[in-house]
């Protein structure tokens, strides 16, 4: 077996002419930077939701078998290169993008933080280091899809978090948004990469509110904490200077609570133990 790459959370070996094998790790990055520390459980957690949502989902996807705690074996597929965004919840980046013009919501939408859209909006991106929020537009211009993959894209990737968010609303959570990779597979459009936490925010319906900053089941309870420190736009300015941004050291009590969040959530999706 041939090591391929590592990316932020999993590392990537070849195993023959057709399979690739996924060893989720327990790393952690916010706002593309990496972290030092890890999450204990974190590749457990994305490796079991992995299963779940790929035997869950009634689409076709790369997913053959989970190997092990940490490890699931899937196709080889040419991946496409655009991020299919699904926001359910007026919130995120969707916000400050609205406030500028860059993006629009159906009309007559509540524009509270946290509000539920009308219907769930299709806002994906590039796929690069730095993702690039792009429209239909855009994506048929930098020849990332045809105009037919797109279609099928946008109303698939919807399909699916209509899916996903009655599961989670079955168990008392809220999905507010979600991200799907696509790749092709004998020429069809197969979903693939894995699905969990990281893919999405989650929060509990027992403590949601409209116009406040939600309790995360996700990544996003460390992306709130940085905010929160000023550690975002440390890292924003230090881009802007040309210069790579440092991960401060993460709270133990934040890494408790992650490891903690994230296997509630598992069980509570799965019905299983971790």
């Amino acid at each position: 077996m041939k090591f391929l790459t590592s990316g932020k959370v999993k590392d990537l070996y070849d195993v023959d002419d057709n399979t690739i094998l996924f060893k989720f790790s327990d790393r952690v990055s916010a706002f593309d930077v990496k972290f030092k520390q890890d999450i204990p459980k974190k590749g457990n957690v994305l490796c079991k939701f992995a299963e779940f949502w790929f035997n869950e989902l009634d689409v076709p996807n790369h997913f053959i078998k989970r190997e092990s705690e940490n490890e699931i074996l899937v196709k080889k597929m040419q991946m496409l290169p655009i991020e299919c965004v699904v926001r359910g919840y007026f919130y995120g980046s969707l916000i400050s993008r609205w406030k500028k013009g860059e993006v629009k919501v159906p009309d007559g939408t509540d524009t509270t933080m946290a509000a539920k859209l009308p219907e769930p909006i299709f806002d994906p991106t590039t796929k690069s280091e730095h993702d690039i929020p792009i429209d239909k537009q855009k994506a048929l211009e930098m020849k990332l899809v045809t105009e037919e993959q797109y279609n099928w894209l946008e109303k698939t990737s919807i399909e699916i978090y209509k899916k996903m968010a009655s599961i989670a609303d079955n168990v008392g959570f809220i999905l507010a948004d979600l991200k799907l990779e696509f790749g092709l597979l004998d020429g069809k459009i197969t979903l693939g990469d894995s699905i969990g936490p990281d893919e999405y925010r989650l929060w509990p319906k027992d403590s949601f509110e409209v116009g406040k900053i939600q309790e995360a089941y996700d990544k996003q309870l460390l992306r709130d904490w940085l905010t929160a420190n000023g550690f975002q736009k440390q890292f924003d300015d230090a881009r802007d200077d040309g210069q790579e941004p440092v991960a401060p050291q993460i709270p133990e009590e934040i890494i408790s609570k992650m490891t903690n969040r994230y296997v509630t959530a598992y069980e509570k999706l799965s019905g299983r133990p971790l």
